[in-house]
């Protein structure tokens, strides 16, 4: 009996991907079981190495040349578990409960934005055979694992400084209708796959390591998480309006402009 090894290499990046998913379900059992705070850090730690295997999956399946359709759908159907339904309860039990219904429909918008935009990135990336196309060096919207990497980060950081955030919900509701915002918007936010070292990406990235080293000498590491994530918010935010100076081409005319070059 003959095995077919490449049919048996294309299982390794679905085992990460599963495994993703799993980190994200048992973070959502943590936080609908009476939580205390301790349980939020761990369903945190948990999203993050959902995080770890999310980056992996793609990493090997291109290591492995088992990039497939199929491969960019559970991918997708992973994120919505690991990175919108459980950090929309995490960060509801820990914060948006004290607010109801208001709450209950913000935790809601994040993750049915993360979807959305799960959905658009699967329109995007096919092409007209139905096969994934190479990567761009930009993407619409906020990536979901950088929305929920922010939210682990406020909690963990909170957390190790014992912080009053969690007795905040307005602030807390204000960063979720933020980042529900990205995620759905036109913004053009770098993907990294096609990065030029130029003077301008020397520049950003020593201020982004030296002041995020600080940051972690100065409070936690965890603290230095949520200065790269925002960081990452404001170059695109910082990119939109310097071409939209430049150009004076309105978001919606700069997506259909790159989606023509992308079909020459």
């Amino acid at each position: 009996m003959r095995v077919n090894l490449r049919k048996t290499l294309f299982i390794l990046p679905n085992l990460f991907t599963l495994s993703s998913i799993f980190c994200g379900f048992y973070a959502t059992l943590l936080c609908a079981s009476d939580p205390d705070a301790e349980a939020f850090y761990r369903a945190s730690l948990l999203i993050v190495f959902a995080m770890f295997f999310d980056t992996m999956d793609g990493r090997v399946a291109r290591l492995t040349k088992t990039q497939s359709a199929f491969g960019v759908q559970i991918d997708s159907l992973a994120d919505v578990v690991s990175f919108g339904v459980a950090p929309a309860v995490l960060v509801y039990e820990w914060s948006l409960h004290s607010l109801g219904t208001g709450g209950a429909i913000a935790a809601f918008a994040f993750c049915a934005c993360g979807a959305i935009r799960l959905a658009r990135f699967n329109v995007l990336a096919m092409g007209a055979s139905g096969a994934p196309k190479k990567p761009s060096k930009y993407i619409l919207g906020l990536p979901i694992p950088g929305a929920a990497g922010i939210l682990v980060s406020v909690i963990v950081a909170n957390h190790t400084v014992d912080g009053p955030l969690a007795s905040s919900p307005s602030l807390v509701l204000g960063v979720v209708i933020a980042l529900s915002f990205f995620m759905v918007s036109t913004i053009k936010f770098r993907s990294f796959k096609d990065v030029k070292l130029g003077w301008r990406t020397f520049v950003f990235v020593g201020f982004a390591l030296a002041s995020s080293a600080a940051i972690a000498l100065r409070f936690h590491i965890s603290f230095a998480l949520v200065w790269l994530l925002c960081c990452y918010v404001a170059l695109a935010l910082g990119e939109t309006v310097f071409h939209l100076s430049r150009r004076g081409v309105p978001p919606q005319e700069e997506v259909a402009e790159e989606r023509k070059d992308e079909a020459a």
